[in-house]
């Protein structure tokens, strides 16, 4: 038996607030993505509203893009635990 997960749409108001986020900080896509330990190509679809974030992602982009309590939560809200490194099948992958 397989376990298979739909995918979710993120809030359409998490893109725009990631990408003001990243402005704010002075960042750019690629410069952000790489201190968030990602692909610039993922946080361009983060920022378009076409992914949502797994949990460990929504916790590094947190730090690095110096998001206050409101964004925080709303992120946190958005992260799913079930994608990239945080899937259950992947719990000997470390980040």
């Amino acid at each position: 038996m397989s376990l298979i997960r739909e995918r979710r749409t993120p809030p359409e108001e998490l893109g725009p607030m990631l990408r003001a986020a990243r402005e704010r900080a002075g960042m750019g896509q690629r410069e952000a993505a790489r201190k968030a330990h990602l692909s610039p190509g993922y946080m361009a679809h983060l920022e378009a509203g076409a992914r949502c974030p797994s949990r460990t992602v929504a916790e590094r982009l947190a730090v690095v893009l110096e998001l206050n309590d409101d964004e925080q939560a709303q992120l946190y809200a958005a992260a799913v635990t079930d994608a990239g490194r945080d899937h259950p099948w992947r719990t000997n992958i470390r980040s």
